[in-house]
């Protein structure tokens, strides 16, 4: 006798269409309770799972800065000349002509103050900043406070050097008990005033000149520990690129040497 086959099951309805279904018999009586939104900690900004996710961004993006000394006066000169006149006038407020340059170079005191650079792979000073202790802070005398002033070269802007130097400048500050960041620049000088706003300066315009204050956290075990690894890999970076440049130069003085002798042999054959 022939099986008979199995019935087909009746399409199953959409999973949309229970909610119109079930309204036919009324509300439900024993709904289910809402899910209370998951809220972040009150520390999720401060905690240790925050720091570690700021140095990790800063890890991704890592620049090599270095702490500049007197024998670098000279590079300092070089990168300051390297400025067109437009670029001057935002980084010193004036129309600074090389001799007021060279007097500003002459006068850096790198006992009292800090001059942090950035170098390219030519070991070209492309990024510099100067960081000026012992600024009375208005309204109360008894403290002090640093004074930030950066320039980077057109040819490396865009790549957030005048940032890395603010993190780096505001970093130092802090570990020597400096409290407070200041930043004194020309309204018109937008992207030093967009640096300071973003790292949550208190700007006050007055004109034309614009003044930043930003307020720093204490230093602490951590922030001694990021200064001085990044002092240290900083000091590693410029070695391996002034390694690498020697290496160059002899490279190409060997391939100068031996393109002589051959043209030599070539003009003796004929």
């Amino acid at each position: 006798m022939p099986r008979k086959p199995a019935p087909t099951p009746p399409p199953a309805a959409p999973a949309t269409g229970w909610d119109e279904v079930l309204s036919a018999f009324g509300p439900d009586p024993h709904p289910p309770a809402p899910v209370p939104p998951v809220e972040p900690p009150a520390d999720a900004g401060t905690g240790p799972l925050a720091t570690a996710r700021a140095a990790l961004e800063r890890l991704a993006t890592w620049v090599p800065i270095r702490s500049l000394a007197r024998r670098h006066r000279r590079r300092i000169i070089e990168h300051l000349f390297a400025m067109d006149a437009r670029d001057r006038y935002l980084r010193f407020g004036y129309a600074a002509s090389d001799e007021h340059i060279r007097k500003y170079a002459l006068s850096l005191d790198f006992a009292r103050d800090e001059v942090l650079g950035i170098f390219n792979r030519r070991l070209r000073l492309v990024a510099l900043a100067h960081l000026a202790y012992g600024q009375p802070l208005p309204g109360d005398p008894t403290r002090t406070m640093a004074e930030f002033g950066v320039s980077v070269l057109p040819e490396s802007r865009g790549r957030g050097l005048g940032r890395r130097l603010f993190e780096a400048a505001a970093l130092h500050a802090r570990n020597r008990g400096i409290d407070t960041l200041f930043i004194h620049a020309l309204s018109e000088n937008r992207p030093m005033l967009r640096i300071a706003t973003a790292a949550g300066a208190v700007v006050e315009r007055d004109g034309s000149e614009s003044a930043a204050y930003l307020r720093l956290p204490p230093d602490s075990f951590g922030s001694q520990v990021e200064q001085a690894l990044e002092r240290h890999l900083g000091e590693l970076d410029f070695q391996f690129k002034r390694q690498a440049r020697v290496l160059n130069d002899f490279v190409d003085s060997v391939a100068e040497v031996k393109a002589h002798f051959d043209a030599s042999g070539r003009a003796a054959k004929e």
